[in-house]
């Protein structure tokens, strides 16, 4: 460093919520993209209870990051410091803490603290970072509060959503139609349209119409895709969800073996439940919201699935 000057913002929310709970929903990283809006993917790299490791790939001023990140967690006290080994420039360096202090019975304070340097204290990378720092954080600390706050009934609004098929075929070749997703119009049957983006290899910005029921209403969903061509792998986070659904992520995963692969889908969702009258009709609840959510995204899953595994088993291969 050449003597940039640290910048700090704090940003705090009060929340009617036990600190253990809050701190909870901060501690595990793997869950972010359920519970924090920016955050699109994490990949955990190595966790011991106390240090954890991780890359994470956010959204911050409508461009898609991603950064290395160390993290120290304290239970006792419900503080986390974080430092991020390898920025995402224009910073130079970031790190801050979260803390969770206890405000009486069933509430708390959370606090997330930044600094950060960018190069030469250049004026328009300055705004830059200060300009995705403030909006993410706020909508951070906005989400999480919501979410700590409905703790209680957090469990019936979590919903995990599995399918798989085996594949007589290469997994060259269900990575391909599986990654292939601009194409998936005219393919998919519940999907109408797919305009994507991929401005840096791997990273797909998708903005999508989907169908669905017997009067074919029409959805319109975005989702950044981080895709993994030599793992086989493409984990997604709809930025733009359905009006049922506050977050929805999602893993397709290729997994070759000595007589197949095995192709898995998996969705990860947190329901909206008020929101459940509205779209399935009166006296709709939760578990009416849970069944619609779960029959929707499981034959969407298994349809893509089996038109993955057509391709990959008929596909004709010349040398």
């Amino acid at each position: 460093m050449t003597g940039e000057r640290v910048h700090r913002r704090t940003y705090a929310v009060d929340v009617a919520a036990p600190a253990g709970v809050v701190y909870g929903l901060i501690a595990d990283t793997t869950q972010w993209p359920l519970f924090v809006p920016p955050s699109i993917h994490v990949e955990r790299l190595d966790f011991d209870g106390v240090r954890d490791r991780f890359q994470m790939w956010v959204t911050a001023n409508g461009t898609v990051k991603s950064w290395l990140s160390r993290r120290t967690l304290d239970p006792q006290a419900h503080r986390i410091d974080f430092h991020q080994e390898v920025p995402a420039g224009p910073a130079l360096s970031l790190g801050g803490r979260w803390s969770v202090e206890a405000r009486g019975a069933g509430r708390s304070r959370l606090t997330l603290d930044h600094e950060f340097t960018v190069a030469d204290d250049r004026p328009e990378d300055l705004s830059w970072v200060e300009r995705a720092t403030d909006d993410n954080s706020r909508a951070e600390l906005a989400r999480l509060k919501e979410t700590a706050e409905r703790w209680t009934a957090l469990d019936s609004l979590l919903l995990t959503v599995e399918e798989s098929v085996r594949v007589k075929g290469p997994a060259e070749l269900v990575y391909d139609f599986l990654y292939g997703i601009a194409d998936w119009p005219g393919q998919v049957p519940h999907v109408a349209r797919a305009d994507v983006a991929e401005e840096r290899p791997g990273v797909q910005v998708v903005s999508m119409d989907t169908v669905s029921g017997p009067d074919r209403a029409t959805q319109t969903t975005q989702e950044v895709r981080i895709c993994f061509p030599h793992a086989f792998r493409i984990v997604h986070k709809q930025t733009r969800t359905p009006l049922l659904l506050e977050a929805h992520t999602g893993e397709w995963s290729v997994l070759p073996d000595e007589t197949g692969v095995t192709v898995l889908a998996r969705h990860n969702v947190l329901l909206r439940e008020e929101a459940a009258r509205a779209v399935l009709g009166p006296g709709a609840g939760i578990e009416e919201a849970r069944h619609h959510v779960r029959e929707l995204l499981a034959g969407q899953s298994a349809t893509v699935l089996n038109l993955a595994k057509r391709h990959a088993e008929s596909t004709i291969r010349t040398l």
